[in-house]
């Protein structure tokens, strides 16, 4: 019961970020949403991180910001910025927090935009403001961040110190990749349009 506007909060923000994301392919514009995904924190790593973090069970709607979780992946680090913006125009919540973990990455590597949002959930008992913490990267940080999230599961946080060595170096591969992406993005872009403009054709065919 407690989760429910949590996760009434994640599904009514899935639709309208994927609705952005429609929007612009039916325009002429370049999308920046390549995907949205989201959850709500499954209860046995709630009161996991509930105990690491010391937050009392009956304090988590204030202590903890990410009981209800959002990512939208882009393809390139230029899109982020243009997400962002378009997260900061609108009126339907408030930003209450940034964290810009792409200029200053964390010690392991990770590299995100992170947003933390005040969303207000209509329910039966009134208006109720979730928060709901909103990540944006790209591609390439998501497989990153993916498979650091697997090993720090696996090894409790405590991932063993080669293998944090390797996720660093793997880290600045995909941040390399991410920058030569960067670099030819109008082509791709430019190679897009034409599939798309062909698979359009066809099926008027």
């Amino acid at each position: 019961m407690f989760l429910t506007p949590y996760k009434q909060a994640v599904e009514e923000l899935k639709i309208k970020l994927r609705g952005i994301r429609h929007q612009y392919e039916q325009s002429s514009k370049h999308t920046p949403i390549e995907f949205v995904t989201g959850r709500v924190k499954p209860v046995s790593s709630i009161l996991d991180k509930a105990k690491r973090k010391n937050v009392p069970l009956d304090q988590l709607e204030e202590g903890m910001q990410d009981l209800a979780g959002l990512r939208i992946v882009t393809q390139f680090v230029e899109d982020i910025e243009t997400v962002v913006n378009l997260i900061r125009s609108r009126k339907d919540f408030e930003i209450i927090e940034e964290r810009d973990y792409i200029i200053e990455k964390k010690p392991s590597g990770y590299r995100s935009y992170h947003l933390v949002l005040n969303y207000p959930v209509q329910t039966i008992e009134g208006e109720k403001k979730i928060l709901v913490e909103l990540q944006v990267r790209t591609l390439a940080m998501n497989f990153w961040g993916t498979i650091e999230h697997s090993l720090n599961y696996k090894y409790s946080g405590e991932i063993p110190q080669h293998i944090k060595m390797r996720l660093q170096r793997a880290a600045e591969a995909a941040f390399k990749l991410d920058e030569e992406m960067s670099i030819i993005r109008d082509e791709v872009r430019e190679a897009q349009e034409i599939i798309s403009t062909k698979q359009e054709q066809g099926r008027k065919l």
